[in-house]
């Protein structure tokens, strides 16, 4: 699915998991807030939207907003390939963004793909 598929709420999704996965190293570089940026103008999201997303690159969402059991089946593969991108947006991957993103696959990962199945 491609992202400018997203319904208004999947694409608000999205950014917050977008966001908060910038903060993971607990700083929003400069590269990253222009990702941001980017995805903002790929997505045509509104200005209360834009808005809002503004607000999560002062202050992170919350840790009960983003949990990724919540990322509709269909829409995971989108989110994580936002993720990956976010990360590598500085040219710097953190451990700790590698460890969030590494989690939020973890946990969006069919149970069919559980580690214990051969």
């Amino acid at each position: 699915m491609p992202i400018r598929d997203l319904a208004p709420d999947d694409r608000l999704r999205l950014l917050r998991f977008v966001c908060s996965l910038a903060w993971a190293d607990l700083e929003v570089q400069d590269a990253e807030r222009d990702f941001v940026k980017r995805m903002l103008a790929t997505l045509d999201v509104d200005d209360d939207e834009a808005a809002q997303v503004q607000r999560w690159l002062e202050v992170p969402p919350a840790p009960e907003d983003v949990d990724p059991t919540d990322v509709p089946l269909e829409h995971r593969q989108v989110f994580l390939n936002a993720l990956l991108q976010v990360v590598g947006a500085d040219g710097v991957v953190d451990s700790k963004e590698m460890e969030t993103l590494a989690l939020f696959e973890r946990l969006v990962r069919p149970e069919t793909d559980d580690e214990n199945t051969p």
